[in-house]
């Protein structure tokens, strides 16, 4: 069983939890890829430099970084010292841990952006002077070679743009790029126990999303940054992935709870097309 666990970079995300769980997992005899974000690190490296960290929405709703020049410089540091601090972290625990980032060995790489589209006051515009990219490949057979001889990978942004420069990316959808290529489980860690269908309100946690419908209403019930995690769950599924979790990062062995069950478990028949059948029925 391969498991893909993205511990998420929000200030209320501890991830000693997670990281004594995959250890439990990997001495069973699990294949645990880590993807990593690190945006409350990013940010506080941006503030004590005196540089304003800057977030965009998209006319999707989606809020996300924009990442200049300035910025990706600031980026690579942060996410190098998260990486090193994960590693260490696992490597305390008796893992043979092994941090990399997308750019080494072309682990993650796709077409770099220079512009991205922001609602602005309502109103559409294009920002220009981005350096983020969208992955579109992943060298499965490096993670495969580091599996295969007893290292567990710990990884995250920046990718590798088509142009031959490190480059932000989303890390749920980079985590999401990954489990898809090794048709894993993908859970996603953050600071609260999954998807709720009010968001303001813990009692009403999706814990299962299963069809069209529910997919829907899941959709429909993700807002700012939850947005991105739902967004890519599909990218998961639709790349292979088996199922995608969204759990607490906090909880009491926060991987194992999640893979029993805990948090938004969403399943790849909720966002595959119904078809015909030759009786004239429909089928999944």
């Amino acid at each position: 069983m391969t498991t893909v666990v993205k511990i998420g970079g929000a200030r209320a995300v501890n991830p000693e939890g997670a990281l004594a769980d995959i250890a439990s997992l990997v001495a069973a005899g699990d294949d645990v890829v880590v993807v990593h974000g690190g945006s409350t690190k990013v940010d506080e490296t941006l503030e004590r430099m005196g540089i304003e960290p800057t977030y965009v929405d998209t006319p999707e709703g989606v809020t996300g970084r924009f990442t200049d020049a300035e910025t990706m410089e600031v980026f690579t540091m942060a996410m190098s010292g998260v990486n090193t601090d994960l590693v260490a972290g696992l490597r305390a625990q008796g893992v043979d841990a092994l941090g990399l980032s997308g750019v080494d060995g072309g682990l993650l790489t796709g077409p770099r952006k220079s512009a991205v589209r922001v609602l602005e006051d309502g109103k559409k515009k294009i920002k220009r002077g981005e350096h983020s990219g969208r992955i579109d490949a992943v060298d499965t057979a490096l993670l495969e070679l580091l599996l295969s001889n007893g290292y567990t990978p710990v990884t995250g942004p920046p990718m590798l743009g088509d142009d031959g420069t490190p480059v932000n990316t989303d890390a749920d959808r980079a985590a999401a790029a990954v489990a898809g290529a090794l048709d894993a489980t993908l859970v996603l860690l953050t600071d609260v126990e999954g998807v709720y269908a009010d968001p303001d309100d813990a009692a009403t946690l999706i814990s299962r999303v299963e069809t069209a419908e529910e997919w829907a209403a899941l959709e429909a019930a993700a807002e700012g940054f939850m947005g991105k995690k739902v967004m890519a769950a599909e990218e998961a599924l639709d790349g292979g992935a088996g199922e995608v979790i969204v759990a607490s990062a906090n909880a009491d062995r926060p991987v194992t709870s999640a893979l029993d069950g805990g948090g938004t478990h969403i399943q790849r028949s909720a966002i595959e097309p119904e078809t015909t059948d030759a009786a004239g029925g429909t089928e999944t």
